[in-house]
């Protein structure tokens, strides 16, 4: 892949992550839906920054050194006194496909708009070429913070940068879906580069098949959309992108974050969007190939 000289925020919640190791045993790492792209976004070259909170604890301190050490910017890492990172643990079952239990209802990351360091972090998020995050950072927020993020991406866009939103929907993290759905809509109504998953779409009721979740995410209206279909590939501009081949799933954790990373940048890169779709399926299919949402990079990987 080529390298851009686009600087690219990325905004959300980064956890520290348990998945399961060999035997009994557990291993511990980091992941979140945002966090996943930057990385794999740094790993291909580009200037990526997350923004986000967390704790002042060893934990907190030992994940901005593992994102350093990808690549990641994380000066606009804003720390909590008295908060700590989320936590999650993930299993797999036999087919690869996953399931999460939570511990972040007081994570640092909630309270990122609200910290004496948050203007600040505004401040400079809002000279960014490139503003990306997800349904799943406005779920993780109070209102009061939705409106600062959205605040932001307009600040963005008036500064002449553009906005990519990625539709993760996670009920748990929702009241219900009609909530998920208004908060939606406004991030659609400011982004530039929408990448939904179809299956998310269903299940919040608003989509019955990949042209109808493009229509209503407003393709064909001056934003590019991308509606990500798992093993079936990618709706783009009318069209279907396959996946270029089939491969075995041994972990599905991270796979619509590691699209976003190649498709995001291929197309900053400055290729065309079938191109960069298929870009984007190669990374995903590298990363469910191994195990955790952000498998330890190889000599396969496709940076």
């Amino acid at each position: 892949m080529g390298m851009t000289k686009a600087t690219i925020t990325v905004i959300g919640e980064a956890m520290l992550e348990l998945s399961r190791g060999d035997g009994d045993g557990w291993n511990l790492r980091y992941g979140g839906d945002v966090i996943n792209t930057a990385v794999h976004l740094a790993r291909a070259g580009d200037r990526v920054r997350l923004a986000s909170a967390l704790g002042t604890d060893p934990m907190s301190a030992q994940l901005c050194a593992q994102w350093q050490a990808e690549g990641v910017d994380t000066s606009l890492v804003i720390a909590a006194q008295d908060r700590l990172p989320g936590l999650y643990a993930i299993e797999t079952d036999a087919a690869g496909e996953r399931s999460f239990h939570y511990w972040r209802s007081e994570a640092a990351a909630r309270r990122m708009f609200a910290l004496p360091q948050s203007a600040g972090m505004v401040a400079q998020a809002a000279q960014s070429d490139l503003l990306y995050f997800s349904l799943i950072t406005l779920a993780i927020l109070p209102d009061e913070g939705r409106e600062a993020l959205l605040a932001l991406c307009e600040q963005v866009r008036a500064n002449g940068g553009r906005i990519a939103f990625d539709g993760n929907y996670r009920p748990r993290l929702w009241s219900d879906s009609a909530t998920a759905c208004h908060w939606r809509d406004r991030a659609i109504a400011l982004c530039d580069i929408g990448l939904p998953t179809l299956a998310d779409e269903v299940e919040m009721g608003e989509a019955d098949d990949a042209a109808d979740a493009a229509a209503r995410w407003g393709a064909g209206e001056g934003r590019e959309i991308v509606v990500k279909l798992g093993g079936d590939g990618c709706l783009i501009d009318g069209r279907i992108v396959p996946i270029p081949q089939q491969l075995t799933v041994i972990d599905s954790s991270g796979a619509g974050d590691a699209f976003n990373g190649g498709y995001l940048h291929a197309r900053l890169a400055g290729a065309n969007p079938g191109d960069a779709a298929l870009a984007g399926h190669r990374l995903a299919g590298w990363n469910i190939g191994r195990r955790g949402a952000i498998p330890a990079r190889d000599a396969d990987a496709p940076y």
